[in-house]
């Protein structure tokens, strides 16, 4: 997506209504073009491939082949497509697992329009997480898995010798939710700096983008769930 080009989105979701829901909110603005819709993950998959959208709404119980999976497909073939996980619950083991198959952030589907077309032009800018204490919650409470047996703590990535003092604290920071803005105000930095700071991160994690940073910080061990009232 470059220059004033339209962002691509790609709707998958097994209820036409919703996808009607999303394709009214969506195609009224002018920055935002449908170009497909898929009801079940196997099409999503298909459709993703062939269409190249720029982000992917993605519903986790789907015939045929569940959202998680489709998502995991999309981001192993190598898709630029940056997916939304749909959910109906904000605390949901669908949306963590496909936090962990590789897609940027979820939403609830009775999600404002105005957020749901700030949540498209956000992940489509890969620059920021939506609601990112929200994610964070999400992944306090199953990283922390408090109904599995305790596991062993994981060993260091040795990726993350790679980073520099400052940037293992940027990317602490991002695993507490904060954005950009609030980190730059906490180390006394300009947002300029920070965002600088966030993609030599994913350059140097190979991640794909900042939400899968947070997931990367808590499946490490470099961030222990903290909060045993979530």
């Amino acid at each position: 997506m470059t220059g004033n080009a339209p962002i691509n989105v790609l709707l998958a979701d097994d209820q036409p209504l919703l996808r009607m829901g999303f394709r009214l909110i969506l195609e009224g603005e002018e920055d935002l073009r449908i170009v497909g819709e898929a009801s079940d993950g196997a099409d999503a998959v298909r459709q993703a491939r062939e269409l190249s959208p720029d982000v992917v709404l993605m519903d986790v119980r789907m015939p045929v082949l569940d959202g998680i999976e489709a998502t995991r497909a999309i981001t192993a073939s190598g898709s630029c497509a940056r997916i939304i996980i749909l959910t109906t619950f904000d605390v949901d083991e669908y949306a963590f697992a496909g936090l962990q198959a590789g897609a940027s952030a979820f939403l609830l589907k009775d999600v404002a329009p105005s957020d749901l077309v700030s949540a498209v032009r956000v992940v489509a800018s890969g620059d920021a997480v939506v609601a990112p204490r929200v994610t964070q919650r999400l992944l306090e409470t199953y990283v922390r898995g408090a109904a599995r047996p305790a596991p062993a703590v994981p060993a260091p990535d040795p990726l993350l010798a790679d980073l520099t003092p400052r940037e293992t604290e940027m990317l602490e920071a991002m695993a507490e939710g904060l954005s950009n803005a609030e980190i730059a105000h906490r180390y006394y930095l300009s947002e300029a700096t920070v965002k600088t700071h966030v993609r030599r991160i994913l350059t140097k994690l190979h991640l794909r983008d900042r939400v899968q940073a947070v997931v990367y910080a808590y499946e490490t061990g470099l961030v222990v769930p903290s909060n045993p009232d979530y």
